[in-house]
């Protein structure tokens, strides 16, 4: 099969597939067929752990979208990914039925214990999965279209809009922790039991999740290497770089970054999706500032405007993060600022950038 001129250009993004493409047939071998004692057996917990990785780095595509190649630098997008967990824990909530504490069939252990009546209208229809898959991307994206509309119509932008966006991610923190919005308030869902009829302990259960979270990484990237290769991803560079000359030759910039920005979101709802199966709980803390800002390093040590320098970002400093909490906790957090702080003086395009910068002067 031939690949379109877009990809074939892309040698960065042919390795990542290629390394997708490995370890999406690597790690379900070396899990389920090697024996328990051999060295390369991987286990469930790194089967999870390498899960979280590319759920991680799709929402780090995510956000370089809309950084890298428009501009936007977007502090909220851990709302995204937390409304796209919700949505498919909610499912999730929905399939225990009477093996929960209560043993109600209709209500969540946690709506029995606040003497919830009965079920929110909100929550109907969540016990079908298809349902569930499309609030994934419906929700996400609706937030993010109806609050860009507005932002971006009255031309905030710039630190402004970072702010704007970063107060929609607490704001939504703060209502999720109520229990009157009914969604397990501070301890949020968890205890799922199985989706689709499988339970999600099984060691297939957890295979097939790794698989299908390397297939929405590869799928998220080639989804957005195509938009930035197309016309319109021209349009958005354009944008970044003059937005009143943009407007000025005729584009309907408001609208551009609206549609760039609900797309993003979307891809950031599937991550979260995706994501709370393989950890088993979501709750409001996924929707912390930190998190977003968590997200901005990933892309910013990887190489803003890449697509492939986010993916990178994502599993090195998250390799980094699992590493040092354990052996080193106290000092985490000032080592994820000092690494933005030297990224940002001695590597600006980040490593992938200085990649490129080596292999045009070899």
């Amino acid at each position: 099969m031939r690949l379109p001129p877009w990809l074939l250009s892309d040698r960065a993004g042919l390795v990542l597939l290629a390394i997708l493409a490995i370890i999406g047939v690597g790690v379900p071998v070396l899990n389920l067929l090697a024996p328990p004692d051999h060295p390369l057996h991987l286990t469930a917990y790194t089967v999870t752990l390498l899960g979280k990785y590319l759920c991680y780095a799709l929402l780090a595509v995510a956000v370089d979208l809309v950084w890298g190649y428009m501009g936007i630098l977007s502090l909220g997008h851990a709302a995204f990914f937390a409304l796209g967990g919700y949505c498919f824990g909610m499912y999730l909530m929905r399939q225990i039925g009477t093996r929960g504490v209560y043993g109600d069939p209709v209500l969540p252990d946690f709506m029995v214990f606040l003497n919830w009546q009965e079920l929110p209208w909100y929550w109907h229809g969540f016990d079908l999965f298809w349902f569930a898959a499309v609030m994934v991307l419906v929700v996400p994206g609706l937030l993010a279209f109806v609050f860009g509309w507005f932002a971006f119509r009255s031309r905030v932008s710039g630190v402004y809009l970072s702010i704007i966006t970063q107060a929609l991610t607490y704001a939504l923190m703060l209502a999720f922790f109520r229990n009157e919005m009914g969604f397990g308030g501070n301890n949020g869902l968890t205890d799922f039991k199985d989706a689709l009829g499988f339970p999600l302990q099984a060691d297939g259960a957890r295979i097939v999740l790794f698989v299908l979270s390397t297939l929405a990484l590869a799928g998220g990237y080639l989804a957005c290497r195509w938009l930035v290769s197309t016309r319109l991803g021209r349009v958005l560079v354009a944008i970044r770089d003059s937005e009143d000359r943009a407007r000025f030759l005729g584009y309907r910039v408001e609208k551009v970054k609206a549609l760039v920005f609900t797309f993003s979101a979307m891809l950031a709802g599937v991550a979260g999706a995706l994501y709370v199966p393989q950890v088993g709980i979501i709750n409001p803390g996924e929707f912390a500032p930190l998190n977003s800002i968590e997200a901005v390093i990933w892309v910013a040590v990887g190489g803003r405007g890449t697509l492939v320098g986010a993916v990178v970002g994502a599993v090195l400093i998250n390799y980094a993060k699992t590493w040092l909490t354990g052996a080193l906790p106290e000092v985490w957090l000032f080592a994820l600022g000092g690494l933005f702080v030297m990224v940002t003086l001695l590597l600006p395009y980040g490593l992938i950038g200085l990649l490129r910068r080596r292999e045009a002067t070899a």
